[in-house]
């Protein structure tokens, strides 16, 4: 593909560098701000080679190109708009309709979380590969692999460490991303980070157990507050909220503190105070937080069963138009974090497969050359965790592939709720997503896998054929 033509004919069909007042990308679609869309030759666009869809929400424009295509494009964009966009085009933005709470906090977790997200990819990948060598009942009944073959206990101590990595120092990932995303320094945000899983604290994962055998150790500050040495490893809330309050604090202090000093006082000041707050009040705070959200969703996971399963699972794609799937993120390794496994990922996991089986089904149907060769990528793509070319690109312009994975996301949702499937571990949620799965649960999750795609499959194409019967 030619990447520098592909991005001179998107500035172009935008309407013009002129036109475009922001540029960014999430794992698959480019997301601009346009100050007037009605200069967007939209047609043109769908026949730029690699674009599999385009939609507007929320005050922005989307294009989609699906996963690695993406950024090469934006790569090109940002160096034929020389990095900036125009200060008409910026002011016409500006008018551009708010958005609501709820929409702020889906835009904010996606940028905090879409850049860290092949990190944790890779981790949960591993860790489920792990998972194969300490599997009981796997090869041979009450016995793992490292059970059998003992000799490979050094390589899956090895992949086990390489696993866990990205979770126990998540922190630091979320401190950069974090405090970047709320305009401060993002190394001061990954120092802080740093702070939170400090070798020389209790490991998060031992908080209870110190507790319960009175080991935990204190700082005594000036005989006036004591402060446990207590670690936030693989968790979300506590270093999302001490981010805000750095990049917060350090913005006050460069607006107070003479410029020739600055460079000395305001790291110094942020990090400290911030520090102090983390350890003293933000961390305490956000731990229970945490706790408490992921003992409620498994609560109702538990008490709801494979009802609330099935009604999650049809819901799931919906969910993924409006953006709020990137709220699952934060949630999911809380759950981790808490309970050692979640109950979405399996979920995502049948309407991703429901999605591309659906899509599939329309490249069956149609004889037309453009339509096929979108629909089969595309399908293969949502059958391995990337939905958004099946879903955007072809599924929801038919209409009828989208309500089918929606039937077949459900069934296959009730199924792996009724049967108690989860993942311990996150991943790409799809064909390969078992990996990520509970070692006891992978035949469960296979059969849900299967009811996904047949259903799915076959729903859209009775929908399809009647649809092209009546027109």
């Amino acid at each position: 593909m030619n990447f520098p033509q592909i991005a001179q004919q998107v500035i172009d069909k935008l309407g013009g560098k002129e036109n475009i007042a922001t540029l960014a990308h999430c794992a698959t679609r480019l997301r601009l701000t346009i100050a007037d869309e009605s200069k967007i030759d939209k047609a043109a666009i769908e026949n730029i080679d690699g674009v599999k869809g385009q939609f507007s929400t929320s005050g922005q424009y989307q294009i989609i190109f699906g996963s690695g295509t993406v950024n090469k494009v934006h790569a090109e964009m940002a160096k034929i708009m020389g990095g900036e966009s125009s200060a008409s085009a910026q002011a016409a933005a500006a008018n551009v309709p708010q958005q609501n709470i709820v929409q702020r906090l889906i835009k904010g977790l996606s940028e905090i979380f879409v850049p860290i997200i092949p990190a944790i990819v890779a981790g949960g990948l591993l860790m489920g590969i792990g998972n194969i060598f300490t599997a009981k009942d796997l090869f041979q009944e009450g016995k793992s692999l490292l059970d059998l073959y003992p000799q490979y206990q050094d390589l899956a101590s090895l992949i086990d460490t390489f696993a866990n990595a990205p979770f126990v120092f998540l922190p630091i990932l979320l401190g950069f991303t974090a405090t970047k995303k709320f305009g401060g320094n993002p190394y001061l945000g990954a120092t802080l980070g740093m702070l939170l899983v400090h070798p020389a604290l209790t490991n998060a994962y031992g908080y209870a157990e110190a507790i319960q055998n009175g080991t935990l150790q204190s700082w005594n500050i000036l005989d006036l507050i004591s402060i446990e040495k207590v670690g936030y490893q693989g968790t979300v809330i506590p270093v999302l909220i001490a981010s805000w309050v750095l990049a917060t604090l350090e913005k006050f202090f460069v607006k107070v503190v003479p410029s020739v000093l600055n460079n000395l006082i305001t790291p110094l000041f942020s990090l400290f105070i911030t520090g102090l707050l983390a350890f003293s009040v933000i961390g305490p705070f956000g731990r229970e937080a945490g706790e408490l959200l992921s003992s409620g969703l498994t609560w109702l996971y538990d008490n709801l069963g494979f009802i609330g399963g099935g009604v999650f699972g049809s819901l799931y794609a919906p969910i993924v138009i409006t953006g709020m799937h990137q709220t699952f993120i934060a949630i999911e390794t809380q759950l981790l974090a808490s309970t050692a496994a979640t109950f979405i990922f399996p979920i995502a996991a049948m309407s991703n497969i429901a999605q591309g089986a659906a899509c599939l089904a329309v490249a069956v149907l149609n004889k037309d050359a453009k339509t096929r060769g979108l629909a089969v990528p595309s399908g293969i793509s949502a059958l391995l965790g990337i939905t958004e070319p099946a879903m955007f690109g072809v599924n929801l312009r038919f209409r009828y592939p989208f309500y089918a994975a929606m039937v077949g996301s459900g069934l296959a949702a009730a199924f792996i709720a009724y049967f108690n499937v989860k993942a311990t571990a996150l991943g790409a949620a799809g064909l390969v997503g078992i990996a990520s799965i509970r070692a006891g649960d992978w035949g469960m999750y296979a059969v849900g896998m299967a009811i996904s795609f047949t259903v799915a499959f076959i729903v859209a194409l009775a929908l399809g054929m009647r649809a092209k019967s009546q027109a």
